[in-house]
C-alpha cells in the first residue's frame, strides 16, 4: 500500500471509535436520527480513507503499470472497482 499509512490508520481508528460510540447509542436506545447522523459521519470517514488509498494506488501502481507497458491488468482492476462503487 502506498497511501500515507499514518493518515489512513488515524482515520480508521477514528471510524472505529465512532462505531464503538454508535454501538453504545444503540444499546442505550438513543434517538434514531442521532444514530443515523453518526452512521453517516462514519461512512464519510471511510469514504475519505478509500479515496486516499485509491489516489495513492493511481499515482503509484497504476502509473508504474503504464510506464512498464502492463496497463491492461490495472485498467481491468479499475473497471471492476468502478462497477463496485456504482452499485
Amino acid at each position: 500500500m502506498r497511501a500515507d499509512r499514518d493518515k489512513v490508520a488515524r482515520l480508521l481508528k477514528t471510524a472505529r471509535g465512532q462505531i464503538d460510540g454508535i454501538l453504545k447509542m444503540v444499546e442505550d436506545n438513543r434517538y434514531c436520527l442521532d444514530i443515523s447522523n453518526q452512521l453517516m459521519a462514519t461512512q464519510s470517514i471511510l469514504s475519505k480513507v478509500n479515496k486516499e488509498i485509491l489516489r495513492a494506488h493511481m499515482e503509484g501502481c497504476v502509473k508504474e503499470a503504464f510506464s512498464s507497458g502492463n496497463e491492461g491488468e490495472k485498467i481491468e482492476e479499475i473497471i471492476t472497482l468502478i462497477d463496485k462503487l456504482s452499485r
